[in-house]
């Protein structure tokens, strides 16, 4: 018997699907949401699912391939009837007031549409949707009144959670959340298996098309495949805002700048002659293409941490972590890379920790932290370092990663020590079970998004 080679196409759960209809309920039309994101992280799967459910009927303007017909619709907005009845009459469908939406798909590349907002939410007939990456580059906002009728929210790759519910776990993230509320060790074989999910999910990510690659073949050459296309994307994508190079080479180096342990990125080492000053629009550039985390040096630890933002000095992380691991390891194939079969069995050594820094900092971005980290001095000539930094109430909440050598914390000691009225709770996040060690709360990797 010939084996089944049928492919799954999958349109996967996110949570992002319950605030927009939230949006839809509460704004009833009174603005559009703008839905942000990395290419491929699933925006225009999760919208155009979104209208086919909760809505009579829908139009979807594909602005990476609509013709000049319907480009042409948006350079005069002064007729609205007529520009609702061409649009139904080019797409094919019928629109009901207050029951259908458009959707307007990478309106970066169509600066027009995204103006025209302001006009078509005041007009009030359909609710609209938008959908885009790279929104803030200069060429893609030149000219144009950027609407004030949008909520934007961002699609971020699937956490760990919804990576549970693709393959089809529902139980697991409900007892992670009941463990992490309960503050006990869950014992040897629970956490194993956590761990082991952890590390797949390190693995794969959450991009979509891996998830996908994922459950359609089970293989993770197959995976690695599907994250390569995606990095070969977001190549050519820096290319297109910076043609110099600069910001594929800054976006490649960021592994071996993590790996290098040093208290800032420095882009000297990969730019020659270049500082963070001066390269201050290409960085700001990838971070608004949403495909790196940026993680901000603060001056003063404290609770208003953004008026201590530093920003020439910062660290920088991809935004998902399979690709991290894959682009960490892009110069070899599959078969030489050494960091899957070491984080499937186990093996991870200390000097590969980075991973486990850029899965904090994913887990803790797409729970909605904005991401800062603090260095001071220590004797020797070192410096302490905190790995991420962040605010709850009126306090300092500290967060030290460690994937190996946990018993040592001597950072996180000293600037509890150094700011103790400021400092609240204390977080080691490590691949362990959970445990108390004094004021230090010692917490398994898969509960960084709880906190």
């Amino acid at each position: 018997m010939q084996p089944d080679n049928t492919l799954i196409f999958m349109i996967f759960r996110r949570k992002l699907y319950d605030t927009m209809l939230h949006w839809k309920l509460r704004k009833q039309g009174s603005t559009a949401l703008l839905i942000k994101g990395a290419r491929r992280v699933g925006k225009s799967t999760l919208v155009e699912e979104f209208a086919r459910r909760e809505y009579k009927s829908y139009i979807l303007v594909d602005f990476s391939k609509t013709d000049k017909e319907v480009s042409s619709l948006f350079e005069n907005m002064m007729n609205l009837d007529y520009f609702f009845i061409r649009l139904q009459n080019i797409f094919g469908v019928s629109l009901h007031q207050r029951e259908s939406v458009i959707v307007f798909d990478e309106v970066q590349t169509q600066p027009l549409a995204r103006q025209a907002i302001k006009h078509l939410v005041k007009d009030g007939r359909y609710d609209y949707i938008e959908t885009g990456s790279l929104l803030s580059i200069k060429k893609n906002i030149k000219d144009i009144v950027i609407p004030s009728e949008e909520h934007a929210e961002t699609l971020y790759p699937m956490d760990l959670e919804e990576f549970y519910w693709a393959i089809g776990n529902e139980t697991t993230p409900t007892q992670i959340q009941q463990a992490f509320d309960m503050k006990m060790p869950m014992g040897d074989a629970v956490h194993r298996r956590w761990i082991r999910d952890l590390r797949l999910y390190m693995l794969v990510g959450g991009m979509p098309q891996a998830v996908e690659a994922f459950i359609n073949f089970n293989d993770m050459r197959a995976v690695d495949d599907a994250k390569r296309e995606i990095l070969e994307l977001y190549d050519t994508d820096f290319y297109r805002i910076d043609p110099t190079g600069r910001a594929s080479r800054i976006f490649s180096a960021i592994p071996s700048q993590l790996n290098n342990n040093a208290s800032r990125y420095q882009i000297g080492g990969v730019i020659e002659n270049q500082s963070a000053g001066r390269l201050e629009e290409v960085v700001a550039n990838m971070e608004s293409s949403q495909t790196i985390a940026m993680a901000y040096h603060v001056n003063d630890p404290n609770v208003g941490m953004g008026m201590f933002k530093d920003y020439n000095r910062y660290k920088m992380f991809l935004a998902d972590t399979g690709l991290f691991v894959t682009l960490a390891f892009k110069n070899k194939s599959y078969t030489e890379n050494i960091i899957y079969q070491k984080l499937l069995s186990d093996k991870l050594s200390a000097n590969m920790g980075y991973v486990y820094e850029n899965l904090a900092a994913q887990m803790l971005r797409t729970a909605g932290n904005e991401l800062f980290y603090y260095t001071f001095p220590a004797e020797h000539k070192h410096n302490y370092e905190i790995d991420f930094l962040l605010s709850r109430s009126d306090k300092l909440l500290p967060i030290e990663v460690k994937s190996s050598g946990y018993k040592s914390h001597k950072s996180l000691d000293a600037f509890c020590e150094k700011f103790y009225s400021r400092v609240g709770d204390r977080i080691l996040l490590y691949t362990k079970d959970y445990q108390k060690d004094g004021a230090l709360t010692c917490l398994p990797m898969y509960f960084a998004a709880l906190l």
